[in-house]
């Protein structure tokens, strides 16, 4: 069975937003470049986009389906599933860590209220 562990799939990876788009179906490479970039915001030029679609392919978090033309769609596996539901957790608690710090700094940073300036009469 594949490695899944998230350590492989850090949330800048282009190989964790190549799985989010094929969680979406199956995809051709130009076709994931355009959801990638509607989704996340990010524009994988072609090198990145199909190195990263060979290392998921040989990790067997992807698979490839018969050619529609000069089109080769990809499919995410059982597996390719199991690593991104852990990165999305992974993601929660990074963003959970996250929200709670920066209330604590929030509190920490903006002044208490206090009196009103000026002579109270």
């Amino acid at each position: 069975m594949p490695d899944r562990a998230v350590a492989h799939l850090p949330q800048n990876d282009p190989g964790l937003l190549i799985l989010l788009s094929l969680a979406g179906g199956d995809k051709h490479g130009h076709a994931l470049s355009r959801d990638i970039e509607h989704v996340a915001g990010v524009r994988l030029g072609p090198g990145t986009l199909y190195g990263a679609i060979a290392r998921l392919e040989e990790r067997g978090l992807i698979e490839p389906l018969a050619a529609d033309g000069r089109r080769r769609p990809y499919r995410l596996t059982g597996d390719g599933l199991a690593a991104l539901d852990e990165a999305v957790a992974a993601l929660r608690r990074l963003a959970a860590a996250g929200d709670e710090r920066l209330a604590t700094a929030t509190a920490r940073l903006r002044p208490a209220p206090g009196p009103a300036l000026g002579w109270a009469l």
